[in-house]
């Protein structure tokens, strides 16, 4: 019965049951070595206080245990939610990769359509599935930004454009791109309800322009109407969500260890109570009244404490 209750102090490393193990070892000792003591009074002990106590904290162990298995459950969870979440087809490398080739659409596209234009064709002039990179991505990467705002930056005047069957592009806007020979780079991109435009940089001068897919239109952009964007952080919502969910995995790693040993405040106060009763110089007078701190414990065993 000692060797469990043992078991029980390394378990918890609770420095007053170990006491109690200490304790109750001394008891035990004193009656091997004094035969002329009452034996019925150590197996008393035993029997209404050491195994009262065996009782309880075997039934605080398995709550301990149960939840750190609910702890080891959510972390499960999150580590599946996050493999699912890591699908590199929506990574921000992956993005990173294919703002790149979105932008050389782009410049290939322009340069298309200013050979449409000059040479009055009938020619599509824009790259196929130049869309499909705003729709995979705006929802993670594009910037949120106002109705009114987007309005703005994708207002023309009609007699400041060239517009053929396929799109709209601002006439000062190709005489630039004709300067710098078409080559511009992807910036960011925006969005406002299911409306997007995607932002690019002239890679030798610092001018700006939009590209907005539902109405295949380019025009100048201003881009300090757009300088209160936080552009520090690419992260999509769905990299943020997974950095979320590791950092709650490692809090939740830290509570399980800690919830394995714990012991709630008023049982160790009550163990405490009961350490201060066997070390009492007259415990042995009062052994027989034992079961007085046996029902106690007992009682511990349906309390709400635990």
């Amino acid at each position: 019965m000692l060797s469990k209750l043992q078991l029980l102090s390394v378990f918890f490393g609770d420095d007053v049951i170990f006491k109690i193990y200490l304790r109750s070892q001394v008891i035990h000792k004193l009656f091997e070595t004094n035969p002329e003591l009452d034996i019925n009074k150590l197996d008393l002990f035993h029997l209404q206080f050491t195994q009262s106590l065996i009782d309880l904290l075997r039934k605080i162990k398995k709550n301990n245990e149960t939840n750190v298995s609910l702890i080891f459950d959510e972390i499960q969870i999150n580590r599946e939610m996050m493999d699912r979440l890591n699908d590199p087809f929506y990574t921000e490398a992956n993005f990173n990769l294919e703002k790149q080739r979105q932008a050389l659409k782009i410049n290939l596209s322009l340069r298309k359509l200013f050979q449409v234009l000059s040479d009055d064709l009938t020619d599509n002039p824009l790259s196929k599935n130049i869309n499909a990179f705003s729709s995979r991505f705006a929802a993670d990467f594009f910037h949120t930004i106002t109705p009114e705002l987007l309005e703005e930056i994708t207002d023309y005047k009609d007699n400041d454009v060239y517009t053929d069957e396929y799109a709209t592009i601002q006439r000062k806007l190709m005489g630039v791109l004709c300067k710098y020979d078409f080559k511009t780079e992807f910036y960011c991109g925006l969005k406002s309800g299911t409306q997007v435009v995607e932002v690019y940089k002239f890679t030798d001068v610092d001018r700006y322009f939009i590209y907005a897919p539902s109405d295949s239109l380019f025009v100048f952009l201003d881009v300090t109407k757009i300088a209160n964007i936080d552009f520090s952080t690419n992260l999509s919502k769905k990299e943020r969500l997974i950095h979320e969910l590791k950092d709650k995995n490692d809090r939740l790693e830290g509570n399980a260890a800690a919830m394995k040993s714990f012991m709630p405040p008023g049982i160790k106060n009550l163990l405490a109570d009961n350490y201060k009763k066997i070390s009492d110089i007259s415990f042995l007078d009062n052994i027989s009244n034992i079961d007085v701190q046996a029902n106690v414990l007992k009682s511990m065993l349906n309390t709400d404490l635990i």
